[in-house]
């Protein structure tokens, strides 16, 4: 393994936000957190590059400068250029001369930022500024890469530019660790972190994940149960944990986005009782 972090627990003061968080991450492995807002994605991702301590549990990481990080914010410097940028970053990680230029190079045009080479951070759209923070973390070539909801908020032809940087980092042997927001993305990582308020409710790939699914879940336009229904396009969706549905609806085959509701109001119902 790459990097591990096992039964992991972060408070901040009453606020639990970890609650033996466990996952590894493999040398060439693509290793996705899917959640809400205050899952806990961003906060499993800072313990691995060093940023908080956990309160209970051990985190096995690479030294930082093996470690590759996009932090949710801009991941850039707004004063600097492309090049600029990626020079910058590149003597923190002690690359000079030839081979930083060709590295630098190299990923200008894997992020398809040539014809943005030397704007200003600042001058980018979104999507151009998360390619950019995305090759700075992957400039000098790092045994971890740990990206934070990498493709928030960017245009579909930028996420497609991510997401293909991102299988050659792991092509090319890093292990990857990253959060996101949209479903159909994790859906093709090697493995899947659901979390819930700082509790994994799941681990393993997507298939792992269906798999290990149990209930049913049924499509109609009136629910039976608003407190078990979500909303899919112009219908609603409900969660019947006992896999035996009390209504007429048509049953549905969920994905991972059924999957992740169904089990947060699994766990939600549970505590109230």
């Amino acid at each position: 393994m790459i990097a591990a972090a096992r039964s992991v627990t972060v408070t901040f003061g009453a606020t639990t936000a970890l609650d033996g968080v466990s996952v590894a991450v493999a040398p060439g492995q693509v290793v996705a957190l899917v959640g809400g807002d205050g899952a806990g994605k961003t906060t499993l991702l800072r313990t691995f590059v060093g940023e908080i301590a956990p309160d209970s549990g051990d985190v096995e990481a690479p030294g930082k400068h093996r470690i590759g990080y996009l932090s949710a914010g801009p991941g850039s410097w707004s004063a600097l250029t492309v090049r600029q940028n990626l020079d910058f970053v590149g003597g923190i990680y002690g690359l000079t001369g030839d081979e930083l230029v060709g590295r630098r190079e190299d990923v200008i045009d894997r992020a398809g930022l040539r014809i943005a080479a030397d704007r200003l951070a600042s001058a980018l759209s979104g999507g151009m500024r998360r390619k950019l923070g995305a090759a700075m973390a992957m400039l000098h070539h790092p045994d971890l890469l740990v990206l934070d909801e990498p493709s928030t908020g960017v245009d579909p032809v930028s996420r497609i530019d991510l997401w293909r940087m991102i299988s050659e980092a792991a092509a090319a042997g890093a292990g990857v660790l990253m959060s996101t927001t949209y479903l159909d993305e994790a859906e093709r990582a090697a493995e899947l972190v659901v979390l819930d308020r700082g509790r994994a409710l799941a681990t393993g790939s997507y298939d792992d994940v269906r798999a290990g699914f149990t209930g049913t879940v049924t499509s109609s336009s009136v629910p039976t149960r608003s407190d078990w229904s979500w909303r899919r396009g112009r219908q609603r969706r409900e969660y019947w944990p006992d896999g035996d549905p009390a209504c007429d609806a048509d049953v549905v085959t969920p994905d991972l986005e059924d999957i992740v509701i169904a089990l947060s109001m699994t766990r939600r119902h549970q505590e109230v009782s």
